[in-house]
């Protein structure tokens, strides 16, 4: 048969291990294959070749919530495999930009400088802005374990475990932040809602680019068919964004600035997925993490999102927890989600007054 253009591709080993890949390109007779697991001991000449005819589908179950996966959606807790309700395309299904609701309802996360004066709404996609040796680690693991929705015209935090879940996802982090994350979780019991995607700084790069989509796809999932409230973290959006880059260089593709490439935007394809819901599924709003704000990656993250978190190195040097810059720190939905009848009639005046 003839390849095509993102068809996956599975690969037998010589010693019998399968490895899957992508094809990326297609000339003539030729077809130029991304290996997902790396191309380490990869025998050019006993290795098979299988090309499926489908594209990337991820299993997703109920079941992926209290569970741990790596950066190819495969479970690395020593648990079983799971079972699977549905097999999703990662790259999402077309939106209808009709079907989007405006986002009215907030999201409490427990940290005052975000809740007071940066209130995040619900479908709201927001990222937080931070620097190596910043404790932007401990302040996406608090938001995961104080996280609720806050029920309109009832002033009241839902934190009911049945209805609010949680897929995090971190990109080419370490070990140390991978074990703080597990460990974080597990002590205070917020693991059974949590859906995590550990992708290492030692894992291939190419496994980067999916483990986004992987963490989406779950998240659409949950929200829209077992309809939950999803709140989605990913970190770090720069490690993502640098394998598109090293992805575009290995295949000399004409660079952009910094030698990014030009689909570069493709991050907010990415943005774009978590913010749209259906009248009656649930909510996704979205907490990136990228070191530095003259990046392109932040550069562009500020564009397509609505507002920006900065986590503040002298507030951190002057021991303040969260370090969080309120002045330069911006939610251009917050002015929908307060208010009367949502968290307090003078919530807008004390956030101007503060």
């Amino acid at each position: 048969q003839f390849a095509q253009y993102a068809e996956i591709v599975n690969f037998t080993l010589p010693n019998g291990t399968t490895r899957s890949g992508q094809v990326l390109e297609v000339m003539g007779s030729k077809a130029i294959v991304q290996v997902f697991e790396g191309t380490s001991g990869i025998d050019a000449k006993a290795t098979t070749c299988e090309f499926t005819g489908d594209i990337l589908r991820t299993p997703v179950s109920e079941d992926m919530l209290g569970r741990v996966f790596n950066g190819s959606g495969k479970p690395i807790d020593s648990g079983p495999a799971v079972m699977a309700e549905d097999f999703l395309d990662i790259n999402g299904q077309p939106i209808n930009p009709h079907g989007r609701i405006y986002p009215e309802e907030m999201i409490q996360t427990g940290i005052s400088p975000i809740d007071v004066m940066n209130s995040i709404a619900r479908g709201q996609k927001i990222p937080i802005f931070s620097a190596a040796g910043l404790p932007h680690n401990e302040i996406a693991a608090q938001i995961c374990r104080q996280a609720g929705l806050v029920k309109k015209s009832k002033d009241v935090v839902d934190f009911h475990e049945d209805n609010f879940a949680i897929v995090f996802a971190a990109m080419g982090v370490n070990m140390e932040t991978a074990r703080f994350f597990k460990s974080d979780f597990e002590q205070n019991g917020s693991m059974e809602n949590v859906c995590l995607f550990l992708n290492l700084a030692n894992d291939p790069t190419i496994e980067r680019i999916i483990t986004p989509r992987l963490a989406l796809t779950t998240a659409e999932f949950l929200a829209y068919q077992c309809e939950k409230h999803v709140l989605v973290i990913l970190t770090d959006m720069s490690s993502y964004a640098e394998a598109l880059r090293e992805v575009s260089a290995a295949r000399e593709e004409v660079p952009g600035r910094r030698g990014f490439p030009g689909y570069i935007c493709d991050t907010a394809m990415s943005h774009t997925r978590l913010s749209f819901q259906p009248h009656s599924g649930g909510s996704k709003p979205l907490l990136s993490f990228s070191p530095d704000i003259t990046h392109p990656i932040p550069d562009l993250t500020g564009f397509i999102t609505e507002g920006q978190i900065y986590v503040d190195r002298q507030l951190h040097n002057r021991q303040i927890y969260p370090p969080i810059n309120v002045l330069p720190s911006l939610s251009r939905l917050m002015k929908s989600a307060i208010g009367e009848g949502m968290t307090r009639k003078d919530h807008g005046d004390v956030s101007n007054q503060l």
